[in-house]
Order: C-alpha cells, then sequence, then structure tokens
C-alpha cells in the first residue's frame, strides 16, 4: 500500500519552517512516504492526481488551509461518487467516517484519505490514519555495504523480512526492515545483533538512542563547532531529554574565540591553521575542560563553496571525539553543497561518539 501527502495551498508552500512540522509529525505516524506533492490553489490538476492515487490501494494524507478545505472535500466527493454535508460547521463528505478537530478520514473501495485543516503556527489536528505495516530500524557500523548486504539478506530471508539499506556516511549504514506477511521482526534484528556484535543499534532515531543511554549512566557531552554552525547541538537539542545529557556547544568561528574560549594555542592556530587536526584536537580539550562534560566532540573544515585551498580543498574536514579516557581525530572530505557537507560532517562526529565508548553505546 502506498502513502502519499499532498499539500494544498499557496499557504503552506511558502512556509517552509511549518511544511516541516506537518511531515515531522507525519513521519511520526507513518514509518515511510512514497510520495509528496504540493498544488496551489487553483491549481486543477489537483482532481487528476487525486484520481489518479485513488485507482491503487493507498494511505493519502491531504493538508489544506481554510481557503481549500472545502475545495479539496468537494473534489474527493467528485472523485468517489458522494455528497458533501455541513458537519461541525464544516462542509465535509457524507462518508467521512471519523471527524475530529480539524481532520477526517474518508475510506473509498481499498484507500483511506485522510484531510487535515492546517493552520500556521497552531498545533497541527489530529493525523487519523494508522499505518499497519510493520517496519523497524537499525543502524549498522563499521562495516561496509556489500558485506552488510551478504551477511544480513539471508538472514532476512529466514525471517521473512526485507531490507532496504542507506550509506549516511562511510562506516555507518542505516537498514530499513519491512515485514512480510509472516515476518518476525524482533527476532531478526536480536540475529542481526548477534551477528554483528558491537555493531549495531536498534533505534529509529539514533540521537534520542545516545541521550537514552547517557541519561542511564549520568554522562554529559559537550562541543566545539566551526563550520558546523551549531549543527551537531541542533542534533542532539531537537530531541526530548537532551538538556539531561547535554552540556552545551561553544560554536567559534574565529581564530580569536577558538583561543580565548578554547585555549587553542596561538601557535597552534598560526602555523597548522584552524582546519587541522592540531587545532581540531585542542578545541575537543578545551570543550571538555570547559564543560567537565564525560565526552566533548569538535569540528572545524571548509563547508563551502568558498574558502578552499589546493591543500584544504571545500569538504575538508577535520572531527576529534574525545572521551575522559582516550581520544581520535580524523580529516575527512565531504562532497555535497555547503548544508551537505555540514550535516555529513555532524553524522561522522556522531559516529566517532559512538565509536569512543563502545562498549556503553554498543552494550545490549
Amino acid at each position: 500500500m502506498r502513502r502519499d501527502v499532498i499539500f494544498v495551498g499557496n499557504r503552506l508552500i511558502l512556509n517552509e519552517a511549518y511544511e516541516r512540522y506537518i511531515l515531522r509529525s507525519i513521519k511520526n505516524r507513518l514509518a515511510l512516504i512514497d510520495s509528496i506533492s504540493y498544488f496551489e490553489e487553483s491549481d486543477k490538476g489537483l482532481f487528476l492526481h487525486l484520481e489518479g492515487l485513488l485507482k491503487n490501494e493507498s494511505k493519502l494524507i491531504i493538508i489544506t488551509t481554510k481557503n481549500t478545505f472545502t475545495i479539496v472535500g468537494k473534489l474527493l466527493s467528485t472523485v468517489t461518487a458522494d455528497n458533501q454535508i455541513l458537519k461541525e460547521q464544516m462542509l465535509i463528505p457524507s462518508r467521512a467516517s471519523v471527524l475530529e478537530n480539524g481532520s477526517y478520514l474518508l475510506t473509498h473501495n481499498s484507500s483511506e484519505i485522510n484531510v487535515i485543516l492546517a493552520t500556521e503556527g497552531k498545533l497541527l489536528p489530529p493525523i487519523l490514519i494508522d499505518d499497519e505495516s510493520r517496519f523497524a530500524t537499525i543502524h549498522l557500523f563499521n562495516e561496509e555495504l556489500l558485506s552488510a548486504q551478504t551477511l544480513l539478506e539471508p538472514l532476512a530471508q529466514n525471517f521473512d523480512v526485507k531490507l532496504e539499506f542507506s550509506e549516511l556516511v562511510e562506516g555507518w549504514l542505516k537498514i530499513r526492515i519491512h515485514t512480510r506477511r509472516h515476518g518476525n521482526l524482533s527476532q531478526f534484528i536480536a540475529s542481526a545483533r548477534g551477528l554483528m556484535h558491537h555493531k549495531v543499534i536498534a533505534a529509529t532515531n539514533i540521537a534520542a538512542f545516545i541521550i537514552e543511554k547517557l541519561s542511564h549512566h549520568h554522562k554529559k557531552l559537550s562541543f566545539a563547532e566551526s563550520c558546523s554552525g551549531g549543527s551537531l547541538a541542533h542534533f542532539f537539542t531537537s530531541q526530548s531529554g537532551a538538556s539531561n545529557i547535554f552540556e552545551g556547544s561553544l560554536i567559534t568561528y574565529s581564530n580569536t574565540l577558538k583561543a580565548n574560549w578554547l585555549a587553542v594555542d596561538d601557535e597552534a592556530l598560526e602555523h597548522y591553521g584552524a582546519v587541522s587536526a592540531e587545532v581540531v584536537l585542542e578545541m575537543s580539550d578545551g570543550a571538555m575542560n570547559v564543560s567537565f562534560a564525560d565526552y566533548a566532540l569538535a569540528i572545524s573544515g571548509v563547508a563551502g563553496p568558498t574558502g578552499g585551498s589546493d591543500a584544504k580543498p571545500v569538504g575538508t574536514v577535520y572531527i576529534s571525539a574525545r572521551s575522559k579516557t582516550s581520544v581520535h581525530t580524523e580529516r575527512f572530505h565531504f562532497e555535497g553543497d555547503r548544508n551537505y557537507i555540514q550535516e555529513q560532517s555532524v553524522l561522522m562526529a556522531v559516529k566517532m561518539l559512538l565509536n569512543i565508548d563502545r562498549d556503553l553505546f554498543f552494550a545490549a
């Protein structure tokens, strides 16, 4: 069964922050989204699009504005050979089975359609569609894609599940598991963990997983960021409970602040440059010293699109991960635009954090 989302209304298209909030809410309800479509208020192609989607089995969520809510109801009534009725001061298709606070659910053949009236700055009305499909996500570290597929695909067949792989950064694979009719998710995950000990984390959200682990062990994190510009801090603070484990992040773009806030040696900055292993090592040390945290991460690099050189081209990033007993610093080269380089830097730093204390993070 497909899972499709349609935004109808210019206001929803223009308000990117509200759109992201809506999509996060939907993704928390549905395991995946197959397509996302956008239609302006007067777009006549919406009728044909709805007609095409409803020819197949679909879970369809339609996000509307006050101006398009009734229009969408009228189009759905036409597509499904229904008529509109006035219910709770809203015009909706008469066969709508559930109506709750600006959201209604309509069943047509084998499809479910949830129409939601969204208002910027307001809580999204309830999503009424349930996802009966069974999915799970695991993260596999320090294993190449081909090797992971060779090891896990036969196991997946044994437990009647299907796997989808994506390499987030080198050495970090995100694997989505679909159950088939007689599949067993929990047994597959348990077997995968047994087969690849200290490499598998069974969690959908890695940031939430780290927060839970560190909270349980009463551990703290701190960061020193340069080219990532606070993205590493956001990776964690976007999750509930971050205040339990996160001491803070010093965003030090200038050499002056690297020296004054993090105690990075002036000679190291002058001799090696801000984007260097020597400086990022001192940045992680400074972040730990100033916060008294148990773990510190530091990132410095050239996110671009300008600022690169032959020795340090755009995409060059140094990352240092430090615990109270060990430290690891490494140079990377990421490709893409500025934002993607920043995002890859954050993910690699998170991977290095997990590797700096494998006994804690990968323990069963």
